[in-house]
């Protein structure tokens, strides 16, 4: 049957019942939904011929920028600025180390040259942002673990991109500069890091001053600063991936106008360009091509899993604050994704003479570890004693929501156990005029507010108040500000 518009159309609902669909199945299962996706693209390219690695790579960037942007929205810099240095260590040397460890295991297996084989390690070296945020997020692990993971998977693929880039530049010319390359490095970090604190604090700053006649834009006005912060950053030589994560983490942090609204669009949106991406993945690879690089492939994974990445992990980490039990599970959950595959993509569209070979065993690669290192990472963290125990989500989200113009709006308050409210009656609060607490969360439960009822360390209060009110309702719960009962 010829493809219409609307069998494309149909085809394209299809892959999204089938991708949601399949997580259900893959958290049932304890693999990561990534594989089934990935299972999908390939089962449809037996019906499907596909093979345009140019549109890969665009739809695939694009995905990237959204599911970054997720994933800084959802970091909190509390938990962040513990584990800032070994992330960024792992992110930077860490990558290095793994690049040059595999890449040279690759120049043997793959019986490729030296710079081949470093092309190999710089796409593998990095860990993927899409397969990280997706595990973990159903995990209950170490706080400081998982903020670790998931920094340095946010912050890893510019330095992955750079060596791809870099090592493909010193194949065709192996004249080029080194010190030019290094200069560049640094100015893509640096310039990626500067665009994103510079358009975080501009987008924080027109989101909430501006007024738009529909609660619904303000999401799309927060996915059009993600966007504009990569091509923006990137038409300066910068890196935008590192922009758009540091812009999300200062967005994520900031008080926001309807930042529900923002934050669930961007979840949901997240999960369809995973989906979709994942699938247009799986079809650019053919299977039967795998089956030839089978002893390859899975000798590259399995060194990367146990070699490699343990190596780039212990020595990157050698005077961080971890035990070795930590080092181990970092090592372990060092998932590869999405951002592989991508970066296979450069050596097709750069005619590189294995680059076909490179997209098979890379694919292989990815695939491998999402199914054996995505399935056991819970596991191993419970055997290391690194679990929390059952992880709880509170299923619990208010927001004014209004289809016009309105002063007033709901603020979010987490009553922490050093609070100066810990303790006290509503009634004693000195709260603004024209404020109301309209809700309290205990323990996944709504309580009705009144004004004998007692605040405990841990409940979330949501405070109806006039715009502009913000600072004042907050600072009551960090300040001794409270109405004593006459006697």
């Amino acid at each position: 049957m010829p493809f219409t518009i609307d069998n494309t159309i149909l085809l394209f609902s299809l892959l999204l019942f089938i991708g949601v669909f399949t997580t259900k199945f893959s958290s049932r299962l304890g693999l990561p939904s990534l594989v089934f996706f990935i299972a999908v693209g390939m089962i449809l390219s037996k019906f499907i011929y596909y093979d345009n690695a140019v549109i890969t790579q665009l739809f695939g960037i694009m995905a990237l920028i959204v599911i970054l942007f997720e994933g800084g929205l959802q970091t909190k810099w509390q938990n962040v600025r513990g584990v800032l240095a070994p992330s960024l260590s792992l992110a930077t040397l860490g990558v290095v180390l793994t690049t040059l460890v595999i890449g040279a295991c690759a120049k043997y297996i793959l019986d490729v040259t030296w710079l081949e084989g470093m092309l190999f390690g710089s796409i593998v070296g990095s860990t993927d942002a899409a397969a990280v945020f997706a595990v973990l997020g159903e995990k209950n692990i170490k706080q400081k673990l998982t903020s670790t993971l998931e920094v340095e998977s946010g912050s890893n693929d510019p330095m992955a991109v750079f060596l791809t880039v870099s090592v493909i530049q010193l194949i065709q010319s192996p004249n080029a500069s080194m010190f030019t390359m290094i200069l560049s490095f640094f100015w893509q970090m640096g310039l990626g890091l500067a665009m994103g604190l510079l358009l975080g604090k501009i987008a924080v700053w027109c989101i909430n001053k501006i007024n738009l006649d529909s609660s619904g834009l303000y999401p799309v006005l927060a996915m059009a600063f993600a966007i504009f912060t990569y091509s923006s950053t990137s038409l300066l030589k910068g890196s935008g991936l590192l922009a758009v994560y540091v812009m999300a983490m200062w967005v994520g942090n900031a008080d926001l106008t309807y930042r529900h609204s923002i934050f669930r669009f961007n979840e949901g949106f997240a999960w369809m360009m995973q989906i979709l991406m994942f699938i247009l993945l799986g079809l650019l690879v053919f299977p039967a091509d795998l089956i030839h690089i089978i002893w390859q492939g899975m000798a590259l994974s399995i060194l990367l899993m146990f070699v490699a990445r343990p190596i780039g992990v212990f020595l990157s980490t050698m005077f961080m604050k971890f035990n070795v039990k930590e080092k181990l599970l970092i090592s372990w959950a060092g998932l590869r994704g999405a951002v592989p595959i991508v970066l296979a993509t450069y050596p097709l569209i750069a005619s590189v003479e294995d680059g076909h070979l490179f997209f098979n065993v890379v694919f292989f690669v990815v695939l491998t570890s999402a199914l054996i290192q995505g399935a056991t990472i819970s596991p191993l963290a419970n055997l290391l004693g690194l679990s929390e125990g059952k992880k709880t989500i509170v299923p619990h989200a208010l927001e004014l929501v209004s289809m016009g113009k309105t002063n007033h709006e709901i603020v979010e308050i987490q009553v922490s156990e050093n609070s100066a409210a810990d303790g006290q009656e509503l009634r004693q609060l000195k709260m603004p005029q024209d404020s109301l607490v309209n809700a309290i969360i205990r323990d996944q439960k709504m309580i009705t507010p009144r004004g004998h009822t007692r605040l405990q360390a841990g409940d979330t209060l949501y405070v109806l108040a006039r715009k502009g009110q913000t600072d004042e309702i907050k600072a009551l719960f960090h300040e001794q500000v409270f109405l004593q009962e006459s006697s």
